[in-house]
C-alpha cells in the first residue's frame, strides 16, 4: 500500500517548477536556432531539389519556381522576396503585429537562406538523374524543416499569411483554400514543365503533409507509463527528485490473487521512461510496468499546454 512521503522540501519544489517550465516552452536562444534550422533545411530542400527539377510544390517556393522559368534573368530566390514581401505587406495591413509574429522573420529568412545557397551551391540541372529519389529529398526536407518550426509554434511564413488573413475575415476552410491554391499551381507546373514533371509535383504535393504530420507525431511522442510494485514510495520518490515528474496513485486490488494493489500512472519522455524501467528492473525486478505510446499531452510539464 502507498503511504504519502515526506512534504518536498522548497528547493525540491522550485526545482521542479523550473523543469517543468523548460519542457512547456523552449528559452529563446533554442527556439531561435530550432527556428532557423528549420527554415535551412527547408531552404536546401528548395535551392537543391525543388527548383532544378522544377518541383512546384505550392506554396511560395512553388510559385517562385514557376515565375523563375517564365521569368529566367531572374532567380528563384528573387521571386521568393518579393511575393513574401507582399504577403508580409498584406500581413501587416490586415493583421495586427501580434499575430504576425515571427512570421515576418521566417517569411525573410528563408528567402535569405535560398539566396546563400544560390552562390554556394549553383545548380543548373539536377543533382541527379534519379527524379524519384530528387522528389524524396524534394519532399522531405522542406517537410521535416517545416516540421521543425511548426513545433516549436511558429510558422514558416508564406502561404501561412493567407491562412492567417482568411481565417480571420471569411468563414472558408482555410486547409481547402491553401490545398486549392497549391493545386492551382501544381497545375500550372504541369502544363509548363510537361505531364511528367506534373505528375511528380503532384506525388510530392499529396505526401508532403503526411511527412510533417508523421515527423511531428514522432517527435512528440511520449510514454504513459503504468507501474504496479512491492516498492511504491520508493518509485515515486524516484520519479520526484530524479526525473521531476510525478505521478497519479491509485489503489486497486488483482483479479487473480484478490489482494491490493497500488498503481502508479505517469507520463514520460522516453528518455525518462528508459530511465524508470532501468531503476524498476535494479530495485524491484517483479515489478509490472507497461508503456503506451502518446502524441497528444496537454497538461502541465508539456508542450501541449
Amino acid at each position: 500500500m502507498y503511504v504519502p512521503q515526506e512534504q518536498l522540501s522548497r528547493t525540491e519544489i522550485e526545482e521542479g517548477e523550473k523543469v517543468a517550465r523548460r519542457r512547456e516552452e523552449p528559452g529563446r536562444v533554442q527556439f531561435f536556432l530550432t527556428l532557423n534550422l528549420g527554415l535551412f533545411l527547408t531552404a536546401i530542400g528548395i535551392e537543391v531539389f525543388k527548383a532544378p527539377n522544377h518541383f512546384a510544390l505550392g506554396g511560395t517556393s512553388g510559385l517562385s519556381i514557376i515565375l523563375s522559368t517564365l521569368f529566367p534573368k531572374y532567380p528563384v530566390s528573387a521571386f521568393m522576396w518579393l511575393v513574401n514581401l507582399a504577403l508580409v505587406l498584406l500581413g501587416l495591413a490586415f493583421l495586427d503585429r501580434r499575430t504576425m509574429g515571427w512570421t515576418v522573420f521566417s517569411s525573410f529568412a528563408l528567402s535569405f537562406y535560398v539566396s546563400v545557397l544560390e552562390r554556394l551551391i549553383p545548380l543548373s540541372a539536377p543533382l541527379t538523374n534519379d527524379t524519384l529519389l530528387e522528389l524524396i529529398f524534394a519532399v522531405g526536407l522542406p517537410a521535416v524543416g517545416s516540421a521543425i518550426v511548426f513545433n516549436i509554434g511558429a510558422s514558416t511564413g508564406g502561404t501561412d499569411i493567407l491562412a492567417m488573413i482568411l481565417k480571420k475575415y471569411s468563414s472558408l476552410q482555410i486547409g481547402k483554400a491553401l490545398l486549392l491554391v497549391d493545386a492551382a499551381i501544381v497545375a500550372a507546373a504541369a502544363a509548363l514543365y510537361g505531364p511528367r514533371t506534373g505528375l511528380y509535383c503532384i506525388l510530392g504535393l499529396v505526401s508532403k503533409s503526411f511527412v510533417v504530420d508523421s515527423f511531428i507525431e514522432n517527435v512528440n511522442t511520449q510514454k504513459v507509463c503504468t507501474v504496479i510494485c512491492s516498492r511504491p514510495n520508493d518509485v515515486v520518490g524516484f520519479l520526484v527528485r530524479e526525473l521531476h515528474r510525478t505521478a497519479t496513485v491509485r489503489e486497486e486490488r488483482g483479479a487473480f490473487t484478490g489482494r491490493p494493489e497500488t498503481v502508479l500512472v505517469t507520463v514520460l519522455s522516453r528518455r525518462e521512461a528508459t530511465r524508470l524501467r532501468i531503476y524498476l528492473r535494479e530495485t524491484d525486478p517483479h515489478a509490472f510496468m507497461t508503456m503506451v505510446s502518446s502524441s497528444e499531452i496537454v497538461g502541465r510539464g508539456f508542450r501541449g499546454v
